[in-house]
């Protein structure tokens, strides 16, 4: 399959005028949900062990954040917060300058297969890290949905009496852990993604943080 030489032929949005891949306001919100996320993914480990789904499955001590229960629900809540503030504004502005469409869009399950098998055999370009190619897209796409899904959760489980319709939406409340401990571990699942991208191409975390690359030697 040469469905990643198909990608390099469709034309990437127009870059800022002063040559960013990243645009400030994609870096600074990236970063601030990325760190949430890990606080709420430790912290929640530490809420979890108080209480587990499973009780033969618990979390190293050393893993988890907020020494005890009371700590772990300050953090958790604090980083919920600013995940749920910080996340609207990367939404809405993804949306409002129609970054969503050019970054994530089209996507089918051809071009998810035909990308994995080429990253799997060492075939899949990286040589321009304006386009995220197949792969990357559904794993943009499935971690928002899936953080969605977790604030959604931890709503129901939290504010199980004040939303009792998002409550039954989950299942009852039972139910809604598991599907918050579920969401949780797709998240820490996903982690690799990025770490992957970095490994491979390294010059991804570059970009991430100044929003270019460097510049290349003649």
């Amino acid at each position: 399959m040469h469905m990643s030489r198909l990608h390099a032929n469709v034309a990437p949005p127009a870059a800022p005028a002063n040559g960013a891949i990243h645009p400030a306001w994609v870096r600074v919100t990236h970063w601030l949900n990325a760190l949430a996320a890990i606080v709420m993914m430790l912290s929640g480990w530490r809420i979890y062990d108080a209480s587990p789904i499973f009780p033969a499955f618990m979390f190293p001590p050393s893993l988890t954040l907020g020494g005890w229960l009371g700590g772990a629900l300050q953090w958790h809540f604090a980083a919920m917060w600013l995940l749920v503030f910080n996340g609207l504004v990367y939404l809405a502005l993804n949306l409002a300058t129609g970054r969503f469409w050019h970054k994530f869009l089209p996507l089918s399950l051809r071009a998810i297969v035909g990308d994995l098998v080429a990253a799997l055999t060492g075939k899949l370009s990286h040589a321009d890290l304006r386009q995220y190619n197949a792969v990357q897209k559904c794993a943009y796409l499935f971690v928002t949905g899936d953080l969605i899904v977790l604030v959604l959760s931890g709503l129901a489980i939290w504010k199980s009496v004040q939303f009792p319709l998002l409550r039954e939406l989950m299942g009852g409340y039972d139910t809604a852990r598991i599907v918050h401990f579920t969401a949780m571990s797709l998240m820490a699942a996903f982690i690799v993604v990025p770490v992957a991208m970095v490994a491979l191409v390294p010059r991804s975390l570059l970009t991430m943080l100044r929003g270019r690359e460097g510049r290349s030697r003649s």
